[in-house]
C-alpha cells in the first residue's frame, strides 16, 4: 500500500514536466547573420569623368581665338622691325665714324679721287651725303652744303619709312583689342538671352574672360609699339643731325685743302667733276 502511494506521487510529479516538454513548440532556428554592407557602388559607366583643367597657355590660346592669332602675327612682325631697326641704326652710327676717319686720312694725303671713290661705294647715310657734297664741291661750298641737306633729309625719310609700321601697330592694337572686347561681350549676352530660368555663372564667365584677355593683348602690343616708334624716331633725327654736321665740317676742311697750295713736289689734285652711276 505504501509502495503504491509512493509510485503515484512520483508519477504525479513527473507528468507536468513531460507534458510541458511534449506541448512546447520547437525553438525557431537562429536568424542568419546579416550580410556585410556592400561597398559603395561605383559611379555609373554613363557618368562622365571630371574634365582635366587646361594649362594656362592652352587656356590663353583657346580664349584668344582668331583675334589672338592676328595679334600674335602683329607681335612677331613688331619684334622683327624692332630688332632690324636696332641693327640698322647701329650700322649707320658705326659707318659714320669709320667713313669719316678714312676720309680724314685721305684728306691729309690729298687723295681726293680715292676719297670720292670710298664714299661712292659706301651705301649708308654718311656715304650718300658725302657723295652729294663732294660732287657739288666743284661749284661752291654753299652748293655742296645744300646738296648735303637735301640728301640728309631724303635719308631721314628712308629710315622713318622703316619704322612707320610701328606707329600703325600702335594705333591698331587697341582697336583689335576692342574688337575682342565686343566679341566677348556678345558671347556673354547671348548666353544670358538663351539661358533658362536659372543662369549659371560659367555661362557668362567665358565671354567676359575673352573680352578682358583680348583687350589686354591689344593694349600690350600697342604700348611698346608706340614707345619704340618714338624712341627710334628720336634716334633717327639725332643720327641725321649729327651726320649732317660732321659732313658739313668735313666739307669745309676739304674746301680749305683745295684752296691751299700743295706741298712742293706734289701734283695738284682736283675733285671729280661728275658722278658716274
Amino acid at each position: 500500500m505504501g509502495l503504491l502511494l509512493l509510485a503515484g506521487m512520483l508519477s504525479a510529479s513527473l507528468s507536468p514536466a513531460a507534458f510541458a516538454q511534449e506541448g512546447a513548440e520547437p525553438a525557431p532556428a537562429a536568424a542568419p547573420a546579416p550580410a556585410p554592407a556592400p561597398a559603395e557602388a561605383a559611379p555609373a559607366a554613363s557618368e562622365e569623368a571630371p574634365k582635366q583643367e587646361d594649362s594656362m597657355l592652352m587656356w590663353l590660346i583657346k580664349t584668344s581665338g582668331w583675334i589672338g592669332a592676328i595679334i600674335l602675327a602683329l607681335s612677331i612682325y613688331f619684334v622683327t622691325v624692332v630688332v632690324q631697326t636696332f641693327l640698322d641704326l647701329w650700322s649707320e652710327e658705326e659707318s659714320t665714324k669709320l667713313v669719316l676717319e678714312s676720309c680724314d686720312g685721305l684728306l691729309k694725303s690729298r687723295d681726293f679721287a680715292g676719297m670720292y671713290k670710298l664714299v661712292k661705294e659706301e651705301d649708308s647715310m654718311v656715304g650718300k651725303t658725302l657723295t652729294a657734297g663732294l660732287t657739288e664741291m666743284q661749284y661752291s661750298l654753299d652748293d655742296a652744303r645744300e646738296a648735303v641737306d637735301r640728301v640728309s633729309d631724303a635719308q631721314t625719310m628712308r629710315l622713318e619709312k622703316k619704322i612707320s609700321m610701328l606707329a600703325v601697330i600702335g594705333s591698331l592694337g587697341p582697336m583689335i583689342g576692342l574688337l575682342g572686347t565686343l566679341k566677348g561681350m556678345i558671347h556673354s549676352f547671348s548666353a544670358i538671352a538663351t539661358s533658362g530660368t536659372q543662369l549659371k555663372p560659367d555661362q557668362v564667365a567665358h565671354g567676359i574672360s575673352e573680352a578682358l584677355v583680348l583687350t589686354f593683348e591689344g593694349v600690350g602690343l600697342s604700348v611698346p609699339a608706340i614707345f619704340f616708334f618714338a624712341y627710334f624716331r628720336n634716334r633717327i633725327f639725332t643720327l641725321s643731325d649729327d651726320t649732317a654736321l660732321a659732313v658739313h665740317d668735313f666739307l669745309r676742311r676739304v674746301h680749305t685743302a683745295l684752296k691751299a697750295k700743295p706741298a712742293a713736289g706734289a701734283a695738284p689734285a682736283a675733285m671729280p667733276t661728275s658722278v658716274t652711276s
